[in-house]
């Protein structure tokens, strides 16, 4: 058996079965870890999340804040961005079958030898805390009152973690580091609106991994969410996004032995402009 972790898939459905056939993946005796935003702004969201679905044996999920937006939009909290691309995930006769399963995906996971996580972890988190406050939102989302937690999830408040937190606050604030999660100041306060690459991080933050004395410092984190940060293999620090959606690469990277196999992205993966 082999194990992939395979980085944000974001709707790019071809480049992602043209990955499954450069890895060779055998649904009878191989995993697959996929680090979130299996869904949007590529162009086959429903055909990504039915391909999940069917191979769900086969797959550990971790939820991306794309995954999450997918939800509160099919609930109609919030209206549809300018580049979704959910229209044929949302108009499916199995819609509901499949974000029922995507709302009962984790925002962590945890192995023997790694964490995955969609975006991040706060420094303050050690690998225990991080997947008992994932368990929180994780209860939230799944409990028969999930619409209050979605519709008050939106939000960059509070930036900065307290154990004391309670209620709708420190649901955010976990689900905001896990993710939305890219830089954040020494002592763990976030900041939303960078994107950019390594160099460009505005002065008094850094890159949440590279954290003094990060109480994960020490555990072997796969996560994504990050196209501009692009493929790192550092001393227990694996990010995996390539940005296939933006023209770049879909990437998977075998847990036992670290190899790296990637494969360009698809023409047809990109949304078809309607002409006005």
């Amino acid at each position: 058996m082999t194990t992939y972790a395979i980085g944000d898939i974001q709707g790019c459905y071809y480049a992602f079965q043209a990955l499954l056939e450069r890895i060779q993946f055998n649904q009878k005796k191989d995993q697959l870890w996929l680090v979130g935003d299996l869904i949007n702004r590529g162009s086959g969201s429903l055909e990504v999340l039915r391909w999940c679905y069917q191979h769900q044996n086969s797959l550990s999920v971790v939820l991306g804040n794309h995954d999450l937006h997918a939800l509160v939009v099919a609930e109609g909290i919030v209206s549809a961005h300018k580049g979704d691309t959910l229209d044929a995930l949302l108009a499916a006769h199995d819609c509901d079958i499949l974000l029922h399963w995507l709302r009962h995906q984790p925002l962590a996971y945890q192995s023997e030898k790694f964490l995955m996580v969609h975006a991040g972890f706060l420094p303050q988190w050690n690998a225990n805390q991080a997947i008992a406050y994932a368990k929180e939102v994780e209860a939230a989302l799944q409990s028969s009152n999930y619409l209050h937690f979605l519709t008050h999830m939106y939000g960059n408040v509070p930036i900065a973690w307290h154990e004391d937190l309670t209620g709708i606050d420190r649901l955010r604030m976990i689900t905001n580091a896990m993710t939305r999660l890219r830089i954040c100041t020494a002592q763990g306060e976030m900041e939303f609106k960078f994107k950019g690459e390594l160099a460009d991080i505005p002065k008094g933050y850094m890159p949440w991994f590279d954290v003094p004395n990060r109480a994960t410092q020490s555990n072997n984190v796969i996560f994504g969410h990050w196209s501009a940060l692009g493929l790192q293999q550092r001393k227990h620090v694996f990010a995996l996004d390539t940005g296939c959606l933006w023209g770049g690469k879909l990437t998977a990277m075998n847990v036992h032995t670290l190899a790296i196999v990637q494969v360009d992205s698809h023409p047809l993966d990109k949304p078809v402009k309607l002409k006005k």
